[in-house]
């Protein structure tokens, strides 16, 4: 048998019907003559058609049944049926199509008609196939893009990461050490189920991503002031205030050049509001409790912890253990009392992070 001719299974329980069908398909396709219900499944364990025609007036199981029994069971339920009826009634033909029937073909057969029939509807199927190819791969494309598109926004980001860092000599590691705290934070709240309407809304990739940012602002900070190895005096502390101002507007100014908005109104949020606290007395809006983007309250805690557990020339790096108690104490002061909830359960997670990835002095 030529296996490369489409296959066909012909239903009927009237031989002669049968016969006739087999002998107009067989210069064309493989046929699998099937007298019955039972015997069209028996053959459908071994062979997959292209196409079943089927009788509608059949004892045991009619064809009505038999297309229901095709449609709820995934290996046979896109194979196009087409119908064979003596019948010619609007009502039998409606029925077969609402159950999902492609055509019907009236017996006695015409063979220019049955050919022509089959013909149609497995060109059909051949566009839907051609259709479907065409949208995977166009999916597989787009991905792929995608993938390029991050690949490039992720290496652009670490650059400018990295710039920041090199430049502030003192809070080396820094950077890394807060995505994975802020990583910590986020699944841990998500855990736990505060804040779940909002986070459900996340894409928790591109927050993270962009917490990379969040000190951006800092090249704009005069070196004097950025590496000064004593405490800063209360002027100097200003200026260096002014970085959260200067984050924000360049990357605003990025976002007036670009029209994908996602990971930099993440990087937005993050920047110019992780110093804010929630008793007001934050800067630079001095925003106050829910007024604080969530992002930002979470990247308070992460920022804060990593400044008191690394050295400075004017302080001596705290413990994890005196840099928790700081932390609780700020609850409903600087922090989210739900957020340092939070905390507590992986203020251990943040230990480890912080003996891992240490400062790069």
């Amino acid at each position: 048998m030529d296996n490369t001719r489409r296959a066909i299974i012909m239903v009927d329980d009237n031989l002669s019907n049968l016969n006739q069908g087999k002998e107009i398909l067989k210069p064309f396709y493989r046929v699998y003559p099937a007298p019955s219900a039972a015997k069209l499944f028996e053959t459908l364990d071994n062979v997959i058609p292209d196409l079943i025609l089927l009788d509608i007036e059949m004892p045991e199981m009619s064809g009505y049944d038999v297309i229901r029994k095709l449609k709820a069971d995934s290996r046979f339920a896109e194979i196009p049926v087409i119908f064979l009826t003596s019948k010619n009634d609007d009502d039998s033909e409606s029925e077969g199509f609402d159950l999902g029937a492609m055509d019907y073909v009236t017996k006695p057969f015409s063979a220019p008609r049955l050919l022509k029939r089959i013909a149609n509807q497995l060109l059909i199927v051949d566009h839907q196939a051609a259709l479907k190819d065409y949208a995977e791969n166009l999916e597989k494309k787009v991905r792929n893009k995608t993938a390029e598109v991050l690949n490039l926004q992720n290496a652009v980001l670490e650059t400018v990461a990295n710039l920041v860092e090199f430049r502030d000599k003192l809070t080396g590691g820094h950077i890394t050490r807060t995505m994975l705290y802020m990583t910590t934070l986020i699944e841990q709240i998500a855990s736990m189920g505060h804040y779940k309407d909002e986070v459900s809304r996340w894409n928790v990739d591109l927050l993270i991503h962009s917490t990379q940012l969040h000190d951006v602002g800092k090249i704009a900070i005069s070196d004097l002031i950025l590496n000064k190895p004593d405490k800063l005096s209360a002027e100097e502390f200003e200026i260096m205030k002014t970085h959260v101002e200067a984050g924000v507007a360049a990357i605003k100014k990025i976002m007036g050049n670009t029209t994908e908005h996602e990971f930099l109104n993440y990087a937005l949020l993050v920047t110019g509001t992780h110093h804010e606290k929630w008793d007001g007395t934050g800067y630079p809006a001095g925003l106050k409790g829910y007024e604080i983007p969530l992002e930002g309250r979470l990247m308070a805690v992460a920022d804060v912890y990593d400044a008191l557990i690394s050295q400075r020339p004017y302080k001596k790096a705290f413990t994890h253990e005196a840099a928790v108690k700081i932390i609780i104490e700020g609850s409903g002061l600087h922090f989210d009392p739900v957020i340092i909830e939070v905390f507590e359960q992986v203020q251990r997670d943040f230990e480890r992070v912080s003996n891992e990835i240490r400062d790069n002095q």
